[in-house]
């Protein structure tokens, strides 16, 4: 590898376009591969990102390579097709995954790519968009130390807060631990508004209470932003994906032999969302449902009881 290895990243969306942002800050030559939208990827060709035809095409020419993608069968894809990473994978290449994924699937991943010279990392993230393209993420990274060495000063570039949490697949395994608080307290500030309106106590009212306490925090704040404000940018993580954690969380829970009540029923709100069309919907939005559920309009409901 070069003394200023050459990155390549895959999926530039809502977080992705802010990682690869400050990686180009960073003064690393950089090759993107997008999807069908094409704003983020004319937007850092602007400034001075290589295009990737293919994945394949990215292996062929970087040293570290980005994943940034929604679910477990979207990388595996991008790394076994027929024009993936694996097609033009180099010995010593070095594949970073930050997508929240199936620890399942990033340990079989890691063991395939390790027969042909290629070190697999998963380094999923913590925070939001924002923090993305502050440069301030929070990233989770399992593999062995020596790698960590190698791979530190880039992800330094997108993560305020590194953590190595062991080898790989345990980066995976924290950040289902950390979705599967956040799908549950959406799901319960989404029940407790729904509670709280039908009590005779404004959502508002409810959040001024619980935010200063020692029972708020950045989650609450910017879940319950949307509920009282109808701010639709609060938290943009949709249902969908949040759903597809939960999945993965109680998957997890069925390998490691433990039960997961919790888990289970946090996930039955954001099935039914889905089921509904709702899948697009950010995470907040939740609350619209579950009112729904108990007979509610929510948007109603703060616009009259509001302060």
């Amino acid at each position: 590898m070069s003394e200023k290895p050459v990155i390549g990243f895959i999926g530039v969306g809502y977080m992705g376009h802010g990682m690869a942002k400050n990686i180009l800050k960073g003064g690393y030559k950089l090759w993107i591969k997008g999807r069908s939208n094409r704003a983020p990827i004319d937007s850092l060709v602007g400034m001075g990102a290589q295009e990737a035809a293919s994945p394949k095409e990215m292996a062929e020419n970087c040293d570290i390579i980005h994943i940034c993608l929604s679910n477990s069968p979207q990388v595996e894809a991008v790394i076994r097709g027929p024009d993936g990473i694996l097609a033009g994978a180099r010995k010593g290449l070095i594949v970073i995954d930050t997508t929240t994924a199936d620890p399942t699937s990033t340990m079989t991943l890691a063991a395939e790519m390790a027969e042909h010279g290629v070190t697999f990392v998963d380094a999923p993230l913590g925070r939001t968009p924002k923090e993305a393209e502050e440069g301030m993420l929070d990233a989770m990274v399992g593999c062995d130390e020596d790698v960590f060495a190698t791979i530190h000063p880039v992800i330094d570039c997108w993560a305020g807060s590194i953590s190595r949490i062991g080898p790989v697949g345990t980066g995976h395994k924290m950040k289902l631990l950390m979705n599967f608080l956040g799908g549950a307290y959406a799901a319960l500030y989404a029940e407790a508004s729904s509670l709280a309106a039908k009590s005779g106590i404004s959502p508002v009212t409810f959040r001024d209470v619980i935010g200063p306490s020692r029972l708020g925090s950045g989650f609450f704040n910017t879940f319950m932003q949307y509920v009282c404000e109808r701010d639709e940018n609060a938290h943009k993580f949709t249902i969908e994906n949040l759903s597809k954690d939960l999945r993965y969380v109680n998957a997890m829970a069925t390998d490691a032999g433990v039960m997961n009540v919790m888990a289970s029923a946090a996930r039955h709100y954001f099935t039914h969302a889905e089921a509904i069309g709702a899948a697009g919907d950010f995470v907040p939005m939740l609350s619209d449902h579950v009112a729904r559920l108990n007979g509610l309009d929510m948007a109603a409901v703060i616009a009259k009881h509001g302060k």
